[in-house]
């Protein structure tokens, strides 16, 4: 897979997932991204260097958050953006997705955003799309989200400069969560010195040792002395069974509390991908907190996208400095 997302030169064609990249094109992203971060503070919030380049964002499973900000970086890259409505297109009318997808070629479209419910769906598009035509995945299935990933690296290491100085601690709902594997991926890649997951045993993988994280399963425990806690939503549509006693009692276990936030230090930051369950992941008063970045991650998902998105189509930095 990780051959497919490259170009033979090792440029980023694809970008399906964290797992085998190295540690250059990771930092590569971030440092794109903080040349991207001042745009939004600009009165005219465009650069031009996607402009003539068409971006179909087919999202096949719902999504507010990532949708609105891949969209908002392709226009702010000046790219023309499609966003099919998956509910009301051909393949809900029996076309097969790979008919889509060629119909959408032939109309020169060259980036495709994929968010599915399957898991390996964005590598399969990958492996059938025209050789003009880039990738992202924007989250399929259970198995990785590789922009949001990179966004929560870039909103660390603006709070905390250097990664192998840094206990991390990931709480909730690691099984059904492809943004953990993700950040898992990301944070080891990295060079992080301590990755921790906090999770009751159902939500936890099988493989979970073999990931290079620490397993814990009381809080207070795994917090104790950790830079950043980043808590998951729980991905109740993907559970099966009774994984959970109820909501209530999840977050006496698991919650973050502002008690619980005293385990960790004391400029510990807070991250969630989002969305927020409050009251069941995180406490409002956490969420709201002075240590939360939550709404920071946000906005630097549009620089961090906006990075991938013209790394993948092969625009170059030299371009963007020369227009600023």
């Amino acid at each position: 897979m990780t051959n497919n997302q490259l170009t033979d030169s090792g440029q980023l064609r694809h970008f399906l997932t964290i797992e085998g990249l190295k540690k250059p094109l990771l930092t590569e992203i971030m440092d794109r991204a903080e040349q991207f971060s001042s745009i939004s503070s600009r009165q005219v919030k465009k650069v031009p260097l996607l402009r003539g380049k068409t971006i179909v964002n087919l999202f096949f499973e719902n999504s507010t958050r990532t949708r609105t900000t891949f969209e908002i970086a392709a226009k702010r890259l000046s790219a023309d953006v499609i966003n099919l409505n998956i509910s009301t297109s051909a393949t809900s009318k029996g076309e097969s997705l790979l008919d889509t997808l060629h119909n959408l070629e032939a109309m020169h479209s060259d980036m495709f955003v994929v968010r599915h419910n399957e898991s390996g769906a964005a590598e399969f598009i990958a492996q059938h799309v025209a050789p003009h035509v880039s990738v992202i995945n924007a989250g399929d299935g259970c198995h990785a989200h590789p922009t949001q990933a990179m966004l929560d690296m870039f909103t660390i290491r603006r709070h905390k400069q250097h990664f192998p100085d840094l206990c991390v601690a990931i709480v909730g709902d690691i099984l059904h969560s492809r943004v953990a594997r993700s950040q898992i991926q990301a944070l080891a890649t990295l060079g992080v010195g301590e990755i921790r997951v906090i999770a009751p045993k159902t939500l936890l993988p099988a493989d979970c040792q073999t990931l290079g994280v620490h397993v814990y399963h009381d809080m207070e425990a795994g917090l104790e002395g950790v830079d950043i806690i980043i808590t998951l939503r729980l991905q109740l549509e993907r559970m099966e069974g009774a994984m959970l006693p109820s909501a209530r009692e999840f977050f006496h276990s698991y919650g973050l509390t502002e008690e619980k936030l005293l385990f960790a230090k004391p400029d510990a930051i807070v991250m969630h991908p989002g969305p927020i369950n409050r009251g069941v992941e995180i406490a409002s008063t956490v969420a709201d907190g002075p240590q939360s970045v939550i709404l920071e991650q946000v906005t630097h998902g549009i620089a961090v996208r906006m990075a991938v998105m013209s790394m993948a189509l092969g625009s170059q930095p030299e371009q963007y400095e020369a227009m600023t």
